[in-house]
């Protein structure tokens, strides 16, 4: 029988459970895909030795008292993938993280290929795992029986899970790697974001090659689709794809019949010609002075010298990513790179201080870093 909690004293009785856990998992379930403002629907919780429990933010309203288990550090938290679960507790609850484990950054430090959760669970534990309710509104009451073992088979196996990838993390060398990564996890803060805000036409993608013009025009359509979404309570994407407004601000259609042609997918907006056009010729209106800026070519501090810092440094990223059999992005990300190009660290402790470089890379291949950023010839790799 599943075990759900709906009511206070309820979830004191689950805290009270889980006061003797040395570690616990969870998850999340959101409504993302289905209303235009994200909200938590479902929190899955497991207990070493004490089972699993379904908790309902929904009827709960309140989690607070659940806090003090996040934030205790004598307490492993085991996610997957648990970046987007530490932001949205701490912006819907305030919650506070300390000792996490997570088995997609450990399988990633590992150098596994296949690091979603079913692919991991099965890779590691031979147990196969649905993914048919990955896309329900799960704001919806009540649930079926089929998205209540979904959800529950979510964090069921976190335990065991956690404990094949500490051993491997042990035999690979890189505990130390995977615990720097945690605290990095633990700490993510929720970053408002500000839907309405003049840039967020960036996020469309191609929208840099546009001319200040069309950005303009993008701009306007980008501003129509939220007030749409919103109104609807749907997602934007699901008014109209982003590759419709940025076909529609390239092209520059003139007639209602053109912009219909590019809203025919979308049969729901099959009215809205006429105020997608608007938004068209407002762009086209913007003053020169009021466009947007264009978005640099590289961030600042990367010119020159800088520039051939950049390349260095991703010759030999690529090449130790070959070497260490990981993911490019594991041995460095790109936006770390560009930021040691920027700062030319000639030291470890000038590397270290390089936001996003982490003290684990700079102790694991600190000498071959600093050899690119100045161009000496690098040490062999270990």
């Amino acid at each position: 029988m599943t075990r759900w909690i709906r009511t206070a004293p309820q979830l004191d009785e689950l805290v009270g459970e889980l006061a003797g856990c040395r570690a616990i998992g969870f998850d999340l379930e959101g409504d993302s895909l289905h209303h235009y403002a994200e909200k938590i629907c479902l929190v899955q919780v497991t207990g070493a030795g004490v089972g699993s429990w379904l908790v309902d933010p929904l009827a709960l309203g309140d989690l607070a008292p659940l806090g003090p288990i996040f934030a205790d550090a004598s307490v492993v938290k085991v996610v997957h993938g648990g970046a987007n679960d530490v932001t949205s507790l701490r912006r819907d609850f305030g919650f506070t993280f300390r000792t996490m484990f997570d088995t997609m950054i450990a399988a990633r430090l590992l150098g596994d290929t296949e690091v979603g959760l079913q692919a991991l669970v099965f890779n590691e534990l031979g147990v196969e795992l649905s993914k048919s309710s990955q896309k329900d509104d799960w704001s919806k009451r009540p649930l079926t029986a089929k998205q209540e073992a979904y959800a529950l088979a979510d964090v069921a196996h976190l335990m065991a899970l956690a404990g094949r990838l500490t051993e491997r993390l042990a035999a690979a060398g890189r505990t130390e790697w995977a615990r720097e990564e945690f605290a990095e996890l633990a700490a993510l803060q929720a970053v408002a974001k500000d839907r309405n805000g003049p840039d967020e036409f960036r996020r469309i993608k191609g929208s840099a090659k546009l001319s200040r013009r069309k950005q303009a025009v993008l701009r306007e359509l980008y501003a129509w689709r939220e007030q749409r979404a919103e109104a609807a309570d749907v997602p934007p994407f699901k008014i109209v794809g982003p590759d419709v407004l940025f076909e529609l601000a390239d092209g520059l259609p003139t007639t209602l019949a053109a912009v219909g042609d590019a809203l025919a997918p979308y049969r729901r907006q099959s009215s809205q010609a006429g105020a997608v056009l608007a938004a068209i010729e407002r762009g086209l209106a913007v003053p020169d002075g009021e466009l947007p800026a264009r978005e640099p070519a590289c961030p600042p501090g990367l010119t020159g010298e800088a520039r051939a810092r950049v390349e260095r440094l991703r010759s030999w990223r690529d090449d130790q990513a070959a070497r260490s059999q990981l993911d490019p992005a594991v041995v460095m990300p790109n936006r770390v790179i560009e930021r040691i190009a920027a700062a030319d660290p000639r030291t470890a402790d000038e590397l270290a201080a390089v936001e996003g470089v982490r003290r684990w890379r700079v102790v694991a291949w600190g000498p071959a870093l600093l050899a690119s950023v100045t161009g000496r010839a690098q040490p062999a790799a270990r």
